[in-house]
């Protein structure tokens, strides 16, 4: 059984929200449910558009697809996506350029299987703990892996926030894909950088074990983000996976 709840928030210093989150615990096509943030990027509005338009094209794909097969069919639909955002963002001025980073989840009886492009992320919280799932495709995190930087410096590194993949910049996009095998009570949470850039993840499970249900959780973490500054949109998905 999935309980879920999300938000999106445009924080403290934006003009526009770019992220753009999905959250559906009840069937769609040949998925049993399906979670999403999306975090734009682009001028004016254009980061908006592609963060809508990925997500739409998703969930479109997924509703009408033959492919069963989870995970093949999150990765395809994130195909799809990226095709549809490069072809908009090359066909319209005002979108040139554009893009966005999608981390995707479904549950499969007691597996999760998740995609990610870009540097929005998915934790897996058990017993007090919090593990990131994915892995950044940023540039400090190929600089940590390649032992240039420890991860406290990345925190601070003037480049934290240059990604090296993002839906809609080039006519094929890369995929990194995850599967986690659940216990009960796990909670798992995909949230966009606006949350992790203003809070750590250590912050981020002492608010959610305090919290009395997820919707306190997911506004009592984007409340503490606008606290911590708020500099970025705050985007959160938390749901608990029960057996």
């Amino acid at each position: 059984m999935l309980t879920c709840f999300s938000r999106t928030d445009i924080g403290k210093k934006r003009k526009i929200n770019q992220d753009y989150v999905y959250a559906y615990t009840d069937k769609i096509g040949n998925l049993s449910n399906l979670f999403i943030v999306a975090d734009g990027m682009g001028g004016h509005a254009a980061g908006d558009y592609a963060s809508r338009t990925a997500v739409d094209v998703m969930e479109s794909f997924i509703e009408s697809s033959f492919e069963k097969n989870s995970q093949t069919l999150l990765v395809k639909a994130v195909e799809s996506a990226n095709s549809e955002v490069f072809a908009r963002a090359n066909a319209y001025k005002q979108y040139e350029g554009m893009g966005t980073t999608v981390v995707a989840a479904t549950f499969v009886g007691r597996f999760l299987q998740a995609v990610n492009v870009g540097d929005s992320r998915i934790y897996i919280i058990r017993g007090g703990a919090i593990r990131q799932i994915s892995v950044d495709n940023s540039l400090v995190e190929d600089m940590i892996r390649s032992g240039g930087i420890t991860r406290e410096q990345a925190k601070n590194h003037p480049d934290k926030n240059i990604i090296t993949r993002a839906v809609g910049v080039k006519d094929y996009v890369e995929c990194d894909v995850y599967t986690e095998e659940l216990k009960s009570g796990d909670l798992i949470m995909l949230c966009s950088d606006g949350l992790t850039n203003m809070l750590d993840d250590q912050d981020i499970s002492r608010i959610i074990e305090e919290s009395d249900s997820l919707q306190t959780a997911v506004e009592t973490l984007i409340d503490s983000a606008n606290e911590q500054g708020g500099k970025d949109n705050i985007s959160v998905v938390l749901v608990k996976y029960e057996e």
